[in-house]
């Protein structure tokens, strides 16, 4: 289980990261291929100090993972922490249904007074 793997800062920080329109812009953007953070910043009406910042955020939640190639810095989507997201909110998900189905259970059962007795 993702959940049994992860701590709780290591949760807290996938769903800190993810809850920034800004930054789940730049995962997607950062899954479908690399971008330098000069790039990024030049997508966004932000400083360039901000677009590093939320880069920053990404990278300590494994979401994405940067490089230095020569004077730039390259980012490019982390598959495995990309992954790791998915199968936490399936957990969750799962906790759900069941949780779910649980009250779908008790509401179908005829109430104790109501049950009829076999004549």
């Amino acid at each position: 289980m993702v959940v049994d793997q992860l701590d709780d800062a290591g949760i807290d920080r996938l769903f800190q990261a993810l809850a920034d329109p800004t930054r789940r812009d730049i995962v997607r953007r950062v899954t479908l291929g690399e971008y330098s953070v000069s790039g990024l910043a030049a997508l966004y009406a932000m400083s360039f100090a901000a677009v590093q910042k939320h880069v920053a955020v990404l990278e300590r939640a494994t979401l994405v993972s940067k490089e230095r190639r020569g004077r730039e810095q390259i980012v490019r989507g982390n598959h495995e922490g990309l992954q790791n997201v998915r199968r936490l909110l399936d957990e969750y998900e799962e906790i759900w249904r069941q949780r779910a189905a649980r009250i779908a259970d008790i509401l179908a059962e005829e109430p104790k007074n109501n049950r009829r007795v076999p004549q």
